[in-house]
């Protein structure tokens, strides 16, 4: 009975160390700036995806811009199950910075519309608006929700790596709670609440001495969770960075701690 008790008491460590680390939550900040991005950017996987959508022909009485309250007048198949759709214009196309190959097309947030009644042309109440709705604007349907409150920062992934590829909101600098565009995606193995390490390249800076370029090292720079997967690319958003972050900076696969 001793002997048993204590080979229980020397395993029992060992099998702690076994045991998956203890979920990690969202804080209500973090969450916060997740929701404010989602509602106004989305990401295509192919131009196609939105140029085959519904769009608008026109305003209420043959206006051609539409506004806050507006109707609008729109072309193409729409779910009058789903009552509301958001409207979007293709904005900026995404290729691999290292293989040029076509990763996706980012669809600029214009606003949302209500569903009204169907006919020839399908009329639609402008609810929200970030600019004038113009005709050629796109309807998509709304995304799957994040269950942000549930989301947990993943444990365990493989090793993965890609580059910062661009700052939705246009700025240069990246700093915390900022999101950015990355170059992989849920066929990369990506998953929504995985973490990343943000490494900066180190500069060439020449020898003094010899006169020949010599490379810094690379150094840790941040931290990024991924909270948003597509096929080729994702979102991620800032959650530490020791020093100002910026496009084509690199990522890598964080090691997890307990």
């Amino acid at each position: 009975m001793r002997k048993s008790l204590l080979v229980l008491l020397l395993w029992a460590p060992f099998a702690m160390a076994l045991l998956p680390p203890p979920a990690q939550r969202l804080d209500q900040p973090t969450q916060q700036a997740i929701q404010r991005f989602l509602l106004h950017n989305r990401i295509l996987d192919t131009p196609q995806d939105l140029d085959n959508a519904p769009y608008i022909v026109a305003a209420d009485a043959g206006r051609v811009l539409g506004a806050h309250d507006e109707r609008v007048h729109a072309r193409g198949h729409l779910d009058p199950a789903l009552p509301t759709y958001g409207i979007f214009r293709r904005g900026k196309t995404y290729t691999d910075p290292d293989t040029q190959e076509l990763l996706g097309v980012n669809a600029d947030d214009v606003g949302t519309a209500r569903f009204v009644n169907a006919g020839d042309l399908t009329t639609l109440a402008v609810q929200r608006v970030t600019q004038e709705v113009r005709p050629g604007d796109r309807l998509l349907r709304t995304e799957t929700p994040i269950a942000l409150a549930d989301l947990e920062v993943a444990q365990r992934a493989p090793f993965i790596e890609g580059k910062i590829i661009d700052i939705p909101k246009g700025v240069t600098q990246i700093g915390v709670l900022d999101a950015v565009t990355l170059n992989k995606g849920r066929r990369d193995g990506l998953v929504e609440g995985q973490l990343l390490t943000v490494i900066k390249a180190g500069a060439t800076v020449r020898d003094t001495l010899t006169g020949a370029p010599v490379k810094l090292p690379d150094e840790r720079a941040g931290t990024l969770l991924v909270f948003r997967i597509y096929e080729k690319l994702s979102y991620g958003l800032v959650l530490s960075a020791s020093r100002p972050l910026a496009v084509m900076d690199r990522f890598e696969t964080a090691h997890q701690t307990q």
